[in-house]
């Protein structure tokens, strides 16, 4: 899914350490967050 700049990603949540889950509302209720993705980032493609 392709988001046109400036438009807001939507919610997901992530594996942390120790069985805990993050999410990005976590994230943006405490403030700006910015997104980055690696495509094949350490992979051997």
């Amino acid at each position: 899914m392709a988001l046109e700049v400036g438009k807001q990603a939507p919610d997901f949540e992530l594996p942390a350490t120790g069985n805990a889950q993050v999410s990005l509302a976590d994230y943006l209720a405490r403030g700006p967050v910015v997104l980055v993705f690696y495509c094949k980032d350490d992979t051997s493609g």
